[in-house]
């Protein structure tokens, strides 16, 4: 048996960018920030930022498009995925991308989103719940590539 399961919280460091497939498939896709913060010998305080690739597909893809935007604070459950393409110049890249089956956003000051302040992670209002976790099939990915991040673009 063999898994393959990520769960990542973190900023988001770009608007989304949706694009609609045949019979109005969409796909959205953005940076994600993630950090960690640990004190050394020193005592200074050294902070770690990694970038994720996001990519969300159908009515999950929709909802991004409508609820998250750069800054954004959102909980992520998908799977990582690693495919190869060949880029303008016929070199042979590779990218590295979590596919979202399950996205949470976390913003504590809007009521509105269906989430109470407290401990938004946990208290999913049942008013809207297909909106804020979707499950969503494989599909093909396209090529959209992020270029990279470095800590002075954090949104946060």
């Amino acid at each position: 048996m063999s898994i393959n399961k990520v769960i990542l919280v973190g900023h988001v460091g770009k608007d989304p960018v949706v694009r609609y497939f045949d019979k109005g498939v969409a796909k959205a896709s953005f940076p994600l920030a993630t950090s960690e913060s640990y004190t050394n010998q020193q005592g200074e305080t050294i902070t770690s930022t990694e970038w994720h690739n996001i990519v969300l597909w159908r009515s999950l893809a929709e909802v991004a498009e409508k609820t998250v935007k750069k800054g954004t604070q959102v909980y992520i459950v998908g799977k990582i995925k690693t495919r190869s393409y060949v880029d303008k110049d016929g070199v042979n890249k590779y990218i590295t991308e979590i596919l979202g089956d399950t996205m949470i956003t976390l913003e504590k000051k809007q009521p509105s989103t269906g989430y109470r302040s407290e401990d938004p992670v946990q208290n999913v209002v049942n008013e809207q719940p297909e909106a804020y976790k979707t499950q969503v099939n494989d599909s093909p990915s396209g090529s959209d590539d992020f270029p990279d991040q470095n800590e002075d673009d954090l949104p946060f």
